[in-house]
């Protein structure tokens, strides 16, 4: 080292270091850290081996109840011959073509939502006045000379996928609403929905499920009825807003109030800078944990089965309650059911991340 170098304050670690003597060392850094990932790989090795040989090796694939009561591996016939009651309920059997159809008009009809291109009040119309009614028209019939089918048969997948994102789509405006009233200097406002918003965020949503199925009737006049999956809708709605409601009301504050004041130079009202600049910007930094709660709340829909309705996962468990398959198909159930919460879970993760790219959001 020169004398130049000492002045300028150098030092022997600026050297570039020495290559490890041994190799696992470049890989894991520490004894303890492969220690710890050669078990945890052996572990998952040995877990997989064992999923594999009760999913596929040992796996009865077609058959009665009686001959999977002999197989060590998981008896798939159960699904082959409880797959529609899972799927629909007890929608009427023969009818089970118009759910069907109706969940691929609803995938359809989202999957091209999703594409930004599309976007736009045309398509908010188009949902609000064919595609939604639509959807219930053939699911409800009545007209056209389907039968009619009452709510209480309605299960499965519609069930849940209706429940789900339904009121999720209704409970976002009202959630931005609720976050715009908190964030109001008008007193009157703003108290009132910061009192709506910790009243429901702090109850269990099981507790607005019972109100709104037990409770509700007490207060309608004599001979007035509400439909039950109405009523469960709407408990839905009320309790997602809530939650979108901190969520959006956490982006406002993240917006620089320079925006606002930008907009009051230009001569903006309240309302359209804050639709224009504000919420756009506002919405496109919580986008993640947006996608989050909604991933939560379509798990969530199985707590609707203690109003008497059947979702998705109930329509599994009662099918597996089924005298002829109790006590031999246990499992096989929930691994399906889990495979499409999954499924579809893994989809709005998806999703949220082509946002982020497609909005070039920025969490730095």
């Amino acid at each position: 080292m020169t004398e130049l170098q000492l002045a300028l304050g150098a030092t022997t670690n600026d050297a570039p270091p020495r290559p490890s003597s041994r190799w696992w060392q470049d890989w894991f850094g520490t004894s303890g850290n492969a220690l710890i990932t050669v078990l945890c790989s052996v572990s998952l090795l040995c877990i997989g081996w064992l999923a594999t040989q009760w999913l596929l090796l040992n796996a009865t694939f077609a058959g009665t109840p009686d001959e999977c009561k002999t197989a060590s591996g998981a008896c798939w016939p159960f699904l082959g011959a409880k797959l529609r009651y899972m799927a629909f309920g007890f929608y009427p059997f023969d009818q089970q073509w118009r759910p069907l159809l109706a969940l691929l008009v609803f995938m359809g009809a989202a999957v091209v939502s999703m594409v930004p291109r599309f976007w736009g009040r045309g398509l908010l119309l188009l949902w609000v006045a064919a595609i939604l009614p639509g959807l219930y028209a053939l699911m409800a019939g009545g007209i056209f000379g389907l039968r009619a089918v009452p709510t209480t048969q309605w299960g499965g997948l519609p069930l849940s996928f209706m429940l789900s994102f339904v009121g999720l789509a209704c409970a976002l405006p009202l959630g931005i609403l609720l976050a715009l009233s908190r964030a109001s200097e008008l007193p009157v406002i703003r108290v009132l929905a910061t009192c709506f918003i910790e009243i429901v965020r702090g109850v269990p949503l099981i507790s607005i499920l019972f109100m709104a199925t037990v409770m509700l009737p007490l207060f309608m006049p004599d001979g007035v009825t509400v439909d039950k999956l109405l009523r469960a809708q709407i408990a839905i709605i009320i309790f997602a807003a809530a939650y979108i409601a901190e969520i959006v009301r956490g982006g406002l504050q993240d917006v620089p109030k320079g925006q606002l004041e930008a907009g009051a130079a230009l001569g903006m009202g309240y309302w359209p800078v804050m639709f224009k600049i504000v919420l756009p910007q506002a919405i496109r930094k919580v986008i993640p944990p947006l996608v989050a709660l909604f991933i939560g709340f379509f798990q969530d829909t199985t707590l609707v089965t203690i109003v008497g309705l059947l979702d998705f996962l109930d329509t599994v468990r009662s099918a597996m309650r089924d005298p002829a398959w109790q006590g031999i198909a246990v499992l096989e159930g929930y691994v399906f059911a889990a495979a499409v919460y999954f499924t579809f879970s893994a989809l709005m993760g998806a999703y949220s991340r082509f946002l982020e790219r497609h909005f070039r959001t920025s969490h730095d």
